[in-house]
């Protein structure tokens, strides 16, 4: 439930469902595929409960390859969170689509940050709505390795996602030429890091409940 009486900023969670051979393949080599699955189903979960706990809007699944998948259905019922299948096309076109099903302020996480917390899509939230200092169009939450990890808007930017090279590091730089152009405001939150190689596994294995996954 939403605290207060705040403008609502809705979380939509990008997940791939936890299909062995299909799921984190990059960490396949050191995880397995179940192993890899597994994770994948762990990460979800997570996301989910922590943009649950931010209580800043209603909160959305948009799963691939489609949002049926039996996993999805179990956390609609566990978390009461509404469910939509992802678009076609690359992640830009995937996370535009995103953001075109929406009116109002949403902000957009995927999976792979496991210490992405409920305090930080509060703190997003809290910048869209320009708590004490005026609206902004744009939040981000950068990545370590030259992405990001948290995407908010106001209202849909379909540019600020096209022509990005999408899984380098140049995708944050290449947002914020992006952002200004198209003449955006933006705030950017401390960086974090996210769980895409074999040599992210060790840091993940510091982190509570994840010692399973030490490579």
């Amino acid at each position: 439930m939403r605290h207060g009486s705040a403008e609502p900023v809705h979380v939509a969670v990008m997940a791939r469902a936890p299909q062995p051979g299909a799921a984190k393949t990059r960490l396949i080599p050191a995880l397995g595929a179940v192993g890899a699955a597994r994770l994948q189903r762990r990460f979800t979960l997570q996301a989910l409960v922590e943009a649950s706990r931010a209580a800043t809007g209603g909160v959305i699944l948009w799963g691939a390859p489609h949002c049926q998948h039996r996993f999805f259905r179990a956390l609609r019922r566990r978390l009461a969170v509404e469910l939509r299948s992802q678009s076609e096309g690359d992640l830009g076109a995937r996370m535009a689509a995103v953001f075109a099903a929406y009116s109002g302020p949403v902000v957009l996480i995927g999976t792979d940050c496991p210490v992405l917390l409920g305090a930080h899509l509060v703190a997003a939230a809290r910048v869209l709505r320009g708590d004490g200092d005026g609206p902004n169009d744009a939040v981000f939450v950068p990545a370590e390795d030259g992405g990001y990890v948290l995407v908010g808007l106001r209202g849909p930017q379909p540019r600020l996602f096209e022509g990005i090279d999408w899984g380098s590091e140049r995708v944050m730089a290449q947002t914020r030429e992006r952002l200004s152009e198209l003449g955006l405001r933006w705030v950017e939150l401390p960086t974090l890091w996210d769980v895409d190689r074999p040599e992210d596994l060790p840091r993940l294995a510091t982190l509570e409940g994840y010692r399973a996954w030490s490579p």
